[in-house]
């Protein structure tokens, strides 16, 4: 089948709907999660969910729902112990990759399913993908870009400045908790798109490649959904037109057209940069010194004298037009 004709048929077509809907929901949260400094929280939730796939295949119920329900619950807990302190980001992270992968393969042998059935969900199987799939990505990917868009400001607010956000009126421990469960959504939504362990390059890559070319949060937030829905769509194409004999796995594919996208990125964005110190070396212009005023010295004020004492004795006077003064013991008329 030529790649023309295979891109006519229902399973590409519907593969391609995901693909975009993936694009554009990972890095709408990745965004937030990149600011707070949780880039592996995506990563770690996959590992989480894996047990959720398990549990679906176990019990005969879709996967995708109960992946979603296991995930959310690991990303309240994790932001739960962040949040308290009881343990770094880091440990409870770690405690999710180990715990969350081993319980879904352990459970997966319980259900007598094969590492072939699990691995469709751990490194994606788009091209399987059933209209019921993709009306459920199409709902959840839905709900992930009109909250992440809509309360932009407010999720931005809490993940740069937890206290002035706090100051300011805002619940921050339940927007914290909003962007776990949209993280633990969108792993969900990208489980068959590029699979639960690579889930998190989807999120953080066209994040970082905005960050190369754009200067305030909202077009980082827009440039990072139109990157991740072009490296979606474009990986895609590409395992569609690569040689029937050398099939590519798509989920790969994607990760690694938005890394080439980053790698093209990087340099421009440090061509940008140097420009922009050299043009401004100051941001904001250069510091401006306090105006200070220059007073005239104090004029040279003369010296204080004693007061004149008056003579001690008698006094001249005058009487009758002629001035008497004292001579001896009597007056002389001058």
């Amino acid at each position: 089948m030529s790649p023309i004709e295979l891109l006519g048929t229902d399973f590409m077509q519907r593969a391609l709907i995901a693909a975009l809907l993936t694009g554009l929901a990972a890095p709408a949260v990745g965004t937030f999660l990149v600011q707070r400094r949780l880039s592996l929280m995506g990563d770690g939730i996959g590992h989480v969910a894996v047990t959720g796939v398990a549990i679906g295949l176990l019990t005969g119920t879709s996967p995708t729902w109960t992946a979603v329900v296991v995930a959310v619950v690991g990303a309240v807990l994790i932001e739960v112990i962040r949040e308290r302190g009881q343990s770094s980001g880091d440990v409870a992270l770690a405690l999710l990759f180990y715990g969350g992968l081993a319980g879904g393969i352990l459970i997966s042998g319980l259900g007598g399913q094969s590492t072939a059935t699990l691995s469709r969900f751990l490194f994606g199987s788009i091209t399987s993908i059933s209209e019921e799939d993709v009306l459920i990505t199409l709902l959840l990917a839905a709900v992930v870009v009109l909250l992440c868009v809509g309360l932009s400001p407010q999720l931005f607010a809490v993940a740069q400045d937890p206290e002035f956000a706090r100051v300011t009126g805002l619940k921050v421990r339940a927007y914290n908790l909003m962007v776990a469960v949209l993280a633990a959504v969108s792993v969900t939504v990208a489980m068959r798109t590029v699979g639960l362990l690579l889930v998190s390059a989807l999120m953080v890559v066209p994040v970082a490649t905005a960050q190369q070319v754009t200067r305030t949060f909202r077009s980082t937030l827009t440039g990072a959904m139109a990157l991740g829905a072009l490296a979606s769509v474009g990986g895609l194409l590409l395992t569609a037109f690569a040689p029937a004999d050398a099939p590519v796995a798509p989920g790969a594919t994607i990760v690694l057209v938005a890394l080439a996208g980053f790698a093209l990125a990087w340099p421009l964005g440090v061509w940008t940069r140097r420009r922009a110190r050299l043009r401004e070396p100051f941001p904001g212009g250069l510091p401006r010194r306090p105006r200070t005023r220059i007073r005239p010295p104090p004029r040279a004020r003369p010296p204080l004298r004693p007061p004149r004492r008056p003579p001690r004795g008698p006094l001249d006077y005058v009487h009758d037009g002629h001035r008497h003064a004292p001579h001896g013991e009597h007056y002389d008329e001058h």
